[in-house]
């Protein structure tokens, strides 16, 4: 849904898949560096990426993905819940889990896949650490989560504000050797706010508590900052605004190259730079 460069390595793509509207939640952003070496998923990664979908879809996604030849395991329980899992081509874990998600789901009109049965946003992520106890804090005294359940090890936590992609799973696994960055790993995970002002409060606290944190970054349709958390999984905070159709149109997202405004005088070069693109969706 929206097709642009890396902006601080323009020489490679940067993009975006989402719900048929863009909607923070559901975004999920790949740098495809060719011939990449693989990473390794350890602790202080986001190890998995979980989406909710509905039940008729969790059925839907069994059927596709044995179709296409494509392992998954499960479906499997957790949390009282039903999900399977399986992996990308590079090897980077996804879940699908069944949950009541759509009233905040938009469908993407083009989709191979019928509205019913697409992805809902995102479920949860699950950080692996080598163990649980500065991340907890952070996530439930600095940043006002709350711990909901615990189950062979696993520490649920759920967003102040209840909704889609809202939980966040800690797995300790000490003694697992840490991760490395690569293909078919997770570089960071991005929390959301609805504004500027509420990002800057959140670097002025995250400062004084005595985080690093990167100075705001223009991302066109978004502003960043980052952090590692103690575990030393990186932590984006994105604002919503200005959101996705500022440089497109919703109907027409994603079927275009769009530069950020410095890199616009060298598009002819970044254009022959950049491998060709092709869809396989079927």
């Amino acid at each position: 849904m929206k097709k642009t460069v890396n902006f601080d390595d323009p020489g490679t793509y940067h993009l975006y898949y989402a719900d048929g509207a863009g909607a923070p939640g559901s975004v999920l952003t790949f740098f495809p560096w060719v011939e990449a070496p693989a990473g390794r998923v350890g602790t202080g990664q986001v190890s998995a990426i979980a989406y909710a979908v509905s039940e008729p879809g969790f059925a839907y996604w069994q059927g596709r993905l044995a179709a296409n030849k494509v392992e998954f395991h499960g479906p499997k329980a957790r949390f009282d819940e039903t999900y399977i899992e399986f992996a990308d081509p590079d090897g980077l874990k996804l879940e699908l889990v069944v949950a009541d998600q759509s009233a905040a789901f938009t469908a993407w009109a083009n989709s191979p896949v019928p509205a019913a049965m697409q992805f809902r946003g995102f479920h949860s992520v699950t950080l692996a650490e080598s163990g649980v106890g500065p991340t907890q804090a952070l996530l439930t005294t600095q940043m006002g989560w709350t711990l909901v359940k615990e189950q062979d090890g696993r520490f649920r936590h759920r967003a102040p504000t209840i909704g889609p992609a809202s939980l966040v799973d800690v797995l300790p696994t000490p003694g697992a050797p840490g991760g490395l960055p690569g293909t078919g790993t997770v570089h960071h995970v991005a929390f959301r706010v609805d504004s500027d002002a509420t990002q800057q409060a959140w670097r002025n606290q995250l400062r004084e508590m005595g985080y690093h944190v990167s100075p705001v970054m223009d991302r066109t349709y978004f502003h960043s900052i980052y952090y590692r958390e103690p575990g030393g999984v990186l932590f984006e905070i994105a604002t919503n605004p200005p959101g996705f159709t500022v440089d497109e149109p919703a109907g027409t997202m994603g079927t275009s190259l769009k530069l950020p405004e410095q890199y616009e005088p060298l598009r002819t070069q970044i254009e022959k730079a950049l491998p060709s693109l092709k869809s396989t969706a079927a």
